[in-house]
């Protein structure tokens, strides 16, 4: 069949290749050295971006901004964007330019072929891709291959930097100094978790469940407030003393049948309140982990490792509840790390 009889039977005829025009890199030769210089000016920029990413991220304070009339912006923000933005777009520019002005430059058509590759058209492939690596010019111009390299790889510099710095490591030191403490100290009132009115021991009633926070949370102020908040929730309940257990341990972090509970789940860390006052338990309502608040906080149900973490209270002069000290293990979830020898299980006193 001839190629007029096959396009006659095609709906749109096969137009062909477009006359050839030569590149002016391929026709001048100081052009084509012109462009390869523009082609190093992008990649070696790109290092110079990483560099000062990183003194940036350093150099510029965090509470700095930039003002925009009515708006403003973090300026660290927009510094580390800049450099990181143009990094990568000098990438791509350079990569562009290459491809364009300097690798091989020839239009080829080729018939479709079946999806899987024959071991004909493999070989091929090995073929075209050496001759590809030809094309690329790097055979004659080796220095854009390096600064290629040396471009991309510069862009790991402010990823490491940054991800190094997202926090302290989490050692065990660092955890005792952190996260494994809260800000109740000797003699921290409770107080109302939204009104922040202290609480008397005289006003509860039994079977009342109350939210509470440490009175000198109110002192804190933004991110700081968040996270002490977070960790120095707690609940209070009052029970009559003798429809409970108290280890005797703990004799003295109760005042009549009233005893405090951190609010955070021991399983991953969800808030509860969910109280049924008959039975003294506590539900979680993220996976039905349950509390027992009258048998010092164990688990008797559900897929929480730990007791809850018991907050040792007593009164002051005036009779109002307040802490005889933090929390004497790590409130919130439990991690692999975490050294649990000192929670309270069930037949412990």
């Amino acid at each position: 069949m001839s190629t007029d009889q096959i396009n006659k039977q095609e709906p749109v005829q096969d137009p062909g290749l477009e006359p050839y025009v030569e590149r002016y890199t391929d026709s001048d030769p100081a052009v084509g050295r012109r462009a390869y210089r523009q082609i190093l000016t992008l990649f070696g920029l790109v290092p110079l971006l990483a560099v000062a990413f990183v003194v940036l991220y350093f150099a510029v304070p965090h509470d700095d901004a930039v003002k925009f009339g009515p708006l403003h912006a973090s300026a660290l923000h927009i510094a580390l964007g800049a450099t990181a933005g143009f990094a990568i777009l000098f990438i791509g520019l350079g990569s562009i330019h290459w491809a364009k002005q300097i690798m091989g430059d020839h239009e080829i058509a080729e018939e479709r072929h079946p999806a899987n590759s024959s071991d004909e058209d493999r070989q091929e492939l090995a073929k075209v891709w050496k001759q590809g690596a030809e094309e690329s010019g790097l055979g004659r111009r080796k220095l854009i291959g390096f600064a290629a390299a040396g471009a991309i790889g510069a862009l790991a510099l402010p990823a490491v930097v940054s991800l190094a710095d997202l926090g302290p490591k989490p050692g065990k030191g660092m955890r005792r100094a952190t996260i494994e403490r809260t800000i109740w100290t000797e003699g921290t009132r409770l107080v109302n978790d939204v009104t922040y009115t202290p609480i008397k021991a005289s006003e509860m009633e039994i079977g009342q469940l109350v939210n509470a926070e440490p009175e000198n949370l109110k002192d804190l102020q933004s991110e700081d407030f968040q996270r002490q908040k977070a960790k120095a929730a707690i609940i209070i309940v009052r029970m009559d003393p003798d429809s409970i257990k108290i280890p005797d341990s703990r004799k003295d972090w109760q005042v009549g049948g009233i005893l405090s509970y951190s609010k955070i789940c021991t399983h991953v860390g969800c808030p509860i309140s969910l109280w049924e006052q008959q039975t003294h338990h506590l539900l979680c309502p993220c996976h039905q982990s349950t509390f027992d608040l009258g048998d010092a906080g164990v688990v008797v149900f559900g897929p929480a490792a730990r007791s809850l973490p018991q907050l040792p209270i007593t009164v002051d002069k005036d009779g109002y509840l307040v802490a005889r000290s933090d929390f004497t293990v790590p409130v919130g979830p439990s991690y692999f790390e975490r050294d649990s020898r000192h929670d309270f299980k069930k037949g412990d006193n």
